[in-house]
């Protein structure tokens, strides 16, 4: 029996390290060498698959609108025609927008599509589209290619170092949401974040023509990692809800899209927020 246990865990991490040696240098290539428009039609169809994901898991809970959910997705490829000056316009016109579309859903079906319905659809299609949405926002920023590595540090640093601590030393629990994490594996991971983001900025600033301050640098790290553990808190309270472990098994030891990219999408508004004002 223990024999046996040994055996899955170790194809378990197997399976979570060789997605994770395919995964990184995929998505490091598009980052680096896509243009906007196939960074923005990339995390379109990242939406999509992470807006299935998400509707197939509250289908307990409701009966979401899926068609104006997957058509909000499609929002995302649009980053890449418009200015960047008229984003926050868009962002503002694309709420209402989408509510109104949502309360006709309900209008015109007679109420057999409930207020509780538009509720759940609606926080996905936030949580989801303008979330992910934000990190095309951060490509198509002046020097874009190197500030969305901000994003993608700040989130991998933060989950590979309080796995990898928590693990090992972690012994008093963070919360009943996801009680296989620890205090110990929260703050190391917020600790190896800031680390990791310093080091990169100690890198491009010196074979880039950028010199972003170090401190101000380590405050976003900061404020980043800690942000990214609520989002990875945030995924895991709906997994909850709804009764699930993973979301789905689109990714070998790494559960669905949502599970894998659940506190980097988190962290993409206030990513740009805070990398805009460098």
């Amino acid at each position: 029996m223990k024999a046996e246990k040994v055996k899955k865990a170790v194809s378990s991490n197997f399976k979570r390290i060789s997605s994770a040696l395919i995964g990184f240098p995929l998505v490091a290539l598009i980052f680096i060498i896509g243009d906007k428009y196939i960074i923005s039609i990339g995390l379109a169809i990242i939406a999509i698959l992470s807006m299935h994901e998400y509707l197939h898991a509250i289908q307990k809970k409701c009966k979401p609108i899926k068609w104006i959910s997957y058509l909000s997705c499609m929002l995302i490829s649009l980053l890449s025609i418009v200015p960047k000056q008229i984003y926050g316009n868009i962002i503002l016109a694309a709420i209402p927008t989408i509510l109104t579309l949502l309360f006709l859903q309900v209008i015109v079906t007679g109420m057999r599509t409930d207020f509780n319905d538009l509720v759940y659809t609606f926080m996905g299609i936030i949580y989801i589209v303008f979330f992910i949405g934000s990190m095309a926002m951060i490509r198509n920023l002046e020097n874009g290619r190197i500030l969305i590595w901000y994003v993608l540090f700040s989130g991998w640093a933060t989950d590979v170092f309080a796995y990898i601590i928590g693990r090992r030393l972690g012994k008093h629990k963070f919360s009943k949401v996801s009680p296989k994490k620890s205090i110990e594996g929260c703050i190391a991971g917020t600790i190896g974040a800031v680390i990791v983001v310093l080091i990169y900025t100690y890198f491009i600033n010196m074979y880039t023509n950028v010199d972003y301050s170090y401190i101000y640098i380590a405050i976003i790290g900061l404020a980043l990692s800690i942000i990214s553990q609520i989002g990875d808190f945030a995924a895991s309270t709906i997994k909850r809800y709804v009764d699930i472990k993973d979301y789905s098994n689109l990714i070998p030891g790494h559960g669905g899209m949502l599970d894998r990219i659940d506190s980097i999408m988190f962290i993409a508004p206030f990513a740009y927020i805070l990398l805009n004002l460098l």
